[in-house]
């Protein structure tokens, strides 16, 4: 049996010649979870090249072989790591991506310039999907009140998994973000959102996201993509107080359309765009111009 460096490097190389995005992450994370241990165990036993157990050898190679078909990695290790959290995901739930790490890190700063690591802050996530900004919210800001919402009755059980695993005081409800907590209009202070937002038409040039992300999570009603994430930002601007911030995040696309319709509005003051990690337009900050009556 070859010594974990030969089998991760070797899986990374088929991995990358099938167009994987990520091959040499993937390879890492699919040999932590045949071990039973993290990708950093995996990369210091490589450093010292150790062989792992006789049966290592089968079960990765069929944890690879599966991802050569571009079944999502998330969905062979049954994980996503997001911000400082590990979630739980699977088929019927939005895979969370790296760059929504940056629409929750803006929701996080909004909350805490209203008040130290959030204390009395109440933030609202619309399409929670996993959990994933909502459980972030609240890992970082425990003195916040976090809420959530969902759409899909299965992605809202994944969210209340997630919650309950790691033991954060979330509430997330089962409906629809367009007229949800009708019990807290005017009075929350954040509003994020990672709504659908695929122009109807588009389809998603990467096979883990066209066969296996649910269509409900992709796309957002319109050949702009802007339907549903508009209809979203009105609930946050009923929700929100005045001078409550909106952060949503957006396909890269919609930098300039999305803060262009929010503005039209007359809702909204202060738009910004934000770019993401690789520099594309990711998430657009806008602040609630007028108090909800």
């Amino acid at each position: 049996m070859s010594d974990l460096h030969t089998a991760v490097r070797g899986a990374s190389a088929r991995l990358e010649a099938a167009g994987i995005r990520s091959p040499e992450t993937d390879a890492v994370e699919l040999a932590a979870f045949a071990l039973g241990t993290t990708a950093g165990d995996v990369r210091r036993a490589m450093v010292l090249r150790t062989t792992p157990d006789a049966g290592f050898a089968a079960a990765f190679e069929a944890l690879v072989s599966e991802r050569l078909t571009r079944v999502p990695l998330q969905h062979l290790t049954g994980r996503a790591h997001f911000r400082g959290l590990t979630l739980a995901v699977g088929p019927g739930v939005f895979v969370p991506r790296p760059e929504t790490e940056v629409t929750a890190g803006l929701a996080i700063d909004a909350a805490s310039a209203m008040g130290r690591q959030g204390d009395g802050v109440v933030v609202v996530d619309l399409c929670t999907g996993s959990g994933a900004i909502a459980l972030a919210v609240k890992d970082e800001l425990p003195g916040a009140e976090v809420l959530a919402v969902e759409l899909s009755d299965l992605a809202h059980g994944w969210a209340l998994a997630n919650r309950d695993h790691l033991g954060l005081d979330v509430e997330v409800r089962l409906g629809d973000a367009t007229t949800a907590f009708d019990d807290l209009e005017g009075e929350v202070d954040v509003v994020v959102s990672n709504p659908p937002y695929i122009p109807v038409g588009a389809v998603p040039v990467d096979p883990e996201v066209r066969d296996h992300d649910p269509a409900l999570a992709l796309y957002g009603g319109s050949a702009d993509g802007l339907a549903i994430p508009l209809a979203v930002a009105a609930r946050a601007a009923v929700l929100l107080r005045e001078g409550g911030v909106l952060v949503m995040e957006h396909a890269d696309s919609q930098g300039a359309s999305l803060p262009a319709a929010l503005r039209a509005t007359g809702l909204w003051g202060d738009v910004l765009d934000h770019a993401d990690l690789t520099g594309r337009p990711r998430a657009t900050v806008a602040v609630r111009a007028g108090a909800h009556r």
